[in-house]
C-alpha cells in the first residue's frame, strides 16, 4: 500500500464523524476541537471533538442505565454482537490499517498486525458470555455455597497513542463481554484509529444504545473518569508518571483501578548465544514502531565477550533500517508521535553521549523523524539506562557473568518484560526466575503479545494487575458470595 489518503478509508468512518464524539449509538459534536495530525508530513486528518467534565458526567449516567438491560440479555445475544464486529473489521481491514499508518506513523506491517490481535480480542470477547462465570464451594450439608463473577458497571479506559487501537480494545471488548457498559479516553494525538474506529466497529455491530461511549479529551475528561461516582474501575495504559495520577485520583473515590505502565525492558544476550538470531530479536524488540512501545528492550545487556562483534553488526543494522512516510511499504522506521517526544529522544541520547556513551551510528533527527541509533559503553549513572526513551535507540551495556547480567537487569523501578538470547535453556530460565518482571520471554525478544495471555508489570510498571487472557474474568468483574439453604435456620436469638 503505497500513497494511501485518509479518504480512502471512508467507506468504513465516514467524514462526518471525524468532528464528534460517540454517544452510546449516536454521535455528537464538542464544543471544543483539535487537529488530526499526521506525523509523517504534518497534514490534517481531520478534527477531533474534545470531550469536558460535563460530557463525561452525561455519558456516565447514560451508561449505567444501559448497562442493567445488557447484563440481562442473555449469553447468546451478547456474544453476537462481537462476532459482527469481528465479521465488520475483517471486511475492512485495510480501511481501519490506513487510519493506523496516517495517524499513529505506524509502518504498514506493525499497523497490519496491530489490527489482526484486536480482532483476536474481540473474537476472545465473544466466547466470554458462554463461559463458567464462578464457582461452587464446600460447604455444610444442606446448604447451597457459591463463588459468582457480577459486571462492575461502568468500566472507564484511558488508552495511549503507540498501539492505539489494540490497546483500547484490549479493554473495551472483555469488559463489555462480561456485562459492563464501557466509557474510552482515547489518547487526542490517535482519537481515530484509537477511539473512533471503535465506535464505528460496535455501531455497525449493533451494539445496544448507550452501552459504549467514546470521548476524546485532556486531563479533564480523564480526572472526571476518575472522580465520576456511576464509573466503577478505571483501566489505564500509559506512562508511570500519568498513571499514579490516575491511580491516586481513582483510588481516592474508591474505584477498582488497573495500570498497565511505561517499562525499561532487558534483553540479555548470552556468550552462547546464535548471534544472528540474537540480532534479529535485538533489533526488533528496539526499533519496532520507533521504540514507543511500552515492552521495547530499553537495554540490550550483551555478555562481554561477544560485545565488541555484536555491537558492530548491531549498527550495521541499524544503518540498513530503511526510514520515511509509513504509507510506503518498503519503510520500518516512520515518524515519533511529536515534537515533545523528538526533542525528549535527543535530549537523553545527547545527555549519555556527554556523560561517555559511544555514538555507533545514528543520533540525528529531523522534524519528528530520528534516525535508528545505537549506543554502546551505557553505564547505570547515564540516563539512557535508567529512563525509558520512547524513541528508535539501542542502549548496550556489556557484563562478565550471568549475576552482573541480572543485576543490571533489575536495576530499575520497572518490572514489565525481559528476555533472554541463549542455546542453553536451562541457563536462560535460571536467569529468568531471578528477574523483577512481568512478562519473560526466553529465546525471544522483548515485544510480545498473544492476547491470551494475561499482560501486566510490577513496580513502576504497573500495580500487579493484569489484562488479558484469563485475567479478563479477574478484572472486569467482580465478587459475590452466594449462599442458599431450603429453609432458614433457628439461631439462639
Amino acid at each position: 500500500m503505497t500513497n494511501t489518503s485518509a479518504q480512502d478509508a471512508a467507506g468504513f468512518l465516514p467524514e462526518k464523524y471525524l468532528s464528534g464524539m460517540f454517544y452510546g449509538n449516536g454521535w455528537t459534536a464538542g464544543e471544543d476541537t483539535t487537529q488530526a495530525i499526521e506525523p509523517a508530513t504534518g497534514k490534517e486528518l481531520g478534527q477531533i471533538a474534545l470531550a469536558n467534565a460535563e460530557a463525561v458526567a452525561e455519558a456516565a449516567k447514560s451508561a449505567r442505565r444501559a448497562q442493567r438491560e445488557w447484563a440481562a440479555l442473555t449469553p447468546d445475544a451478547r456474544a453476537e454482537v462481537f462476532l459482527k464486529a469481528l465479521s465488520i473489521g475483517q471486511t475492512h481491514f485495510e480501511d481501519i490499517v490506513t487510519w493506523l499508518v496516517r495517524e499513529s506513523g505506524s509502518a504498514r506491517a506493525k499497523a497490519a498486525f496491530e489490527l489482526t490481535v484486536t480482532l483476536k480480542s474481540i473474537q476472545l470477547a465473544a466466547a466470554m458470555p458462554h463461559q463458567a462465570q464462578g464457582l461452587v464451594l464446600p460447604t455444610t450439608p444442606g446448604r447451597i455455597n457459591m463463588a459468582r463473577r457480577r459486571p462492575i458497571g461502568v468500566v472507564g479506559i484511558i488508552s495511549p497513542f503507540n498501539f492505539p487501537l489494540y490497546l483500547a480494545m484490549r479493554a473495551v471488548a472483555p469488559a463489555l463481554a462480561v456485562g459492563n457498559a464501557v466509557i474510552l479516553k482515547p489518547d487526542p494525538r490517535t482519537a481515530i484509529c484509537g477511539g473512533l474506529v471503535i465506535a464505528r466497529l460496535f455501531e455497525l455491530a449493533g451494539l445496544p444504545s448507550g452501552l459504549l461511549h467514546v470521548l476524546p479529551g485532556g486531563s479533564e475528561a480523564g480526572e472526571a473518569l476518575c472522580s465520576d461516582p456511576e464509573v466503577g474501575m478505571i483501566q489505564f495504559t500509559g506512562s508511570t508518571g500519568a498513571g499514579r495520577m490516575v491511580g491516586q485520583n481513582a483510588s481516592r473515590h474508591l474505584k477498582k483501578v488497573s495500570l498497565e505502565l511505561g517499562g525499561k525492558n532487558s534483553i540479555i544476550v548470552l556468550d552462547d548465544a546464535d548471534i544472528d538470531l540474537a540480532l534479529r530479536n535485538v533489533a526488533w524488540g528496539v526499533f519496532l514502531h520507533q521504540g514507543q512501545i511500552c515492552m521495547s528492550a530499553g537495554r540490550v545487556l550483551v555478555h562481554e565477550a561477544i560485545a565488541e562483534d555484536f555491537v558492530k553488526a548491531l549498527g550495521e543494522k541499524a544503518e540498513a533500517l530503511p526510514m520515511g512516510d509509513p504509507t510506503d511499504e518498503n519503510v520500518a522506521i516512520g515518524p515519533l508521535i511529536n515534537q515533545r517526544q523528538a526533542d525528549h529522544v535527543a535530549k537523553v541520547v545527547q545527555e549519555s553521549l556527554d556523560a561517555g556513551a559511544t555514538l555507533v551510528t545514528g543520533g540525528q533527527g529531523e522534524k519528528l523523524f530520528y534516525t535508528p541509533t545505537v549506543l554502546a559503553g551505557v553505564t547505570p549513572e547515564m540516563s539512557a539506562f535508567r529512563e525509558e526513551i520512547f524513541g528508535p535507540v539501542a542502549v548496550v551495556t556489556t557484563f562478565a557473568d550471568d549475576a552482573e547480567a541480572v543485576k543490571l537487569a533489575n536495576q530499575t523501578e520497572y518490572g514489565l518484560s525481559a528476555a533472554i538470547q541463549s542455546r542453553n535453556v536451562s541457563r536462560a530460565m535460571a536467569i529468568g526466575e531471578q528477574l523483577q518482571t512481568g512478562l519473560l520471554h526466553i529465546n525471544d525478544q522483548t515485544v510480545n503479545d498473544e492476547v491470551v495471555n494475561p499482560f501486566g508489570g510490577v513496580g513502576a510498571s504497573g500495580n500487579g494487575s493484569a489484562i488479558g487472557g484469563p485475567a479478563n474474568w479477574e478484572e472486569f468483574t467482580e465478587w459475590q458470595w452466594v449462599t442458599i439453604k431450603g429453609e432458614a435456620p433457628a439461631y439462639p436469638f
